[in-house]
């Protein structure tokens, strides 16, 4: 590269690439080609692991500047030339402050007019930083007194919280816009999750549900399509969560996932007239509740035996058969088995390759975890404007990286009908459980 820096392509077991770094001192009957020579292995022994990603982008920062202002006179240092168009006269200190820390800069001053590196702005963009780092600092769940506290770490001062919440709210456009956006296509799965958050209201602290809604399109693409906040025991909250979907275009859903929140059930089947699966990993820890602890293993896998059969007779007949032999000594367990069978078990009509991820709500389980993480840096929340904010903010994040990996579900089950009914002989349970 000429006039800048070079890496040596000499790569090999046990040796060390080169960078070549301008000499900004060479004499003029020195060749513009013999740059000084500093291996990478000398830079890390003058700079320390820590700093040596720092003292790299300095260097190439500076060969960019050098070769932007030898465009700019026409002609290189010390060079003489017919074309030349100004002179260089020595360099200004600036200080650029980035993710691997303040990197020492020497800007080229020119004699005639003045120069000013492309790839920073004047004064003003110190400003605009630091718009960006409180603005970070909020989504990644810093509450407004550590905003203020980081700002003046970093040596300024004179920011309130009131205007730290002001820069915030640059924030809020981009997630309505990403919470309020029309729901296109087909949807055929629909799993909705809870995670509880305390927030200030009118005095006292409260704990509301902030609710999250991911889908899978029929293209096997997964989308989080909504986020609610409110009692999620409610049944108009759930009902009018759901109509909020429907308005934007939410259609076609055929199963909805979910722990056993009050008031839900009934609202997925009049809002959306789908099928209803209670989340199995939930429903077995409270079916184990009325066990002792001892016993929950075999209990357990006495259960799983119904969640093994290819198809829902056999799933069904299974669930009824393992009830019964639980009964005489379970009976609380035996009638919760009653009442949730069909509950538990819709699932299994639906295609094979998609039950592994259908019967539960362990999809969303990293999301939640996620979100948590963000919220419990928080803690208390002034309001609810401040959850749809930063919860908001996460979920634009994910959802960008969903968009980008394959897809969740297998295309070619998306039009399959669910397997026909099949009897099969139930599996006898272990000698204990009788």
């Amino acid at each position: 590269m000429e006039h800048g820096a070079r890496v040596s392509d000499g790569w090999s077991l046990g040796g060390s690439a080169t960078v070549e770094l301008p000499d900004f001192t060479r004499k003029p009957t020195e060749d513009p080609m013999t740059d000084e020579r500093m291996a990478l292995s000398e830079l890390l022994q003058k700079s320390g692991d820590g700093d040596f990603l720092k003292s790299v982008a300095e260097a190439v920062l500076q060969i960019l500047m050098e070769a932007d202002v030898e465009g700019l006179i026409g002609a290189g240092r010390h060079e003489r030339s017919g074309d030349r168009l100004n002179y260089r006269n020595g360099f200004r200190d600036r200080t650029l402050d980035t993710r691997l820390g303040s990197l020492q800069l020497r800007i080229p001053k020119l004699r005639q007019g003045s120069y000013f590196p492309p790839f920073l702005e004047p004064r003003r963009t110190s400003e605009k930083a630091l718009v960006m780092v409180i603005q970070e600092a909020w989504i990644g769940g810093v509450s407004t007194r550590r905003v203020e506290e980081l700002v003046q770490a970093m040596g300024l001062s004179g920011i309130s919280k009131s205007q730290v919440s002001k820069l915030c709210k640059d924030i809020d456009e981009r997630v309505n816009a990403f919470l309020e956006r029309p729901i296109d296509g087909e949807w055929r799965y629909l799993w909705l999750d809870a995670t509880y958050l305390k927030v200030r209201d009118g005095g006292r602290i409260v704990s509301v549900a902030a609710i999250i809604a991911v889908a899978v399109n029929t293209d096997g693409r997964r989308e989080i399509v909504g986020l609610g906040i409110g009692p999620s025991e409610a049944e108009p909250f759930w009902a009018s969560f759901l109509k909020g979907l429907v308005k934007r275009g939410l259609k076609g859903v055929k199963l909805v996932i979910s722990d056993a929140h009050d008031g839900l059930r009934h609202a997925i089947t009049r809002v959306l007239g789908a099928t209803w699966q209670r989340c199995r990993v939930h429903w077995m820890r409270n079916a184990l509740a009325h066990v002792p602890k001892g016993q929950h293993t075999m209990v357990a896998a006495a259960i799983r035996q119904a969640f093994l059969q290819a198809d829902p007779a056999a799933a069904h007949h299974t669930w009824r058969h393992v009830a019964d032999q639980l009964r005489p000594r379970w009976p609380k367990l035996a009638a919760l088995m009653d009442d949730s069978e069909h509950d538990v078990l819709a699932y299994i009509a639906f295609p094979v390759q998609h039950r592994t991820k259908l019967h539960s709500t362990n999809p969303l389980e990293r999301l939640n975890k996620e979100v948590k993480r963000r919220a419990d840096v928080v803690g208390i929340f002034p309001n609810e404007a401040s959850i749809i904010r930063l919860i908001g903010a996460v979920l634009l994040e994910q959802n960008d990286e969903w968009l980008l990996q394959h897809r969740y579900m297998q295309i070619e089950a998306m039009a399959e009908p669910a397997p026909p009914a099949i009897e099969a002989e139930p599996t006898k349970l272990p000698p204990q459980a009788a």
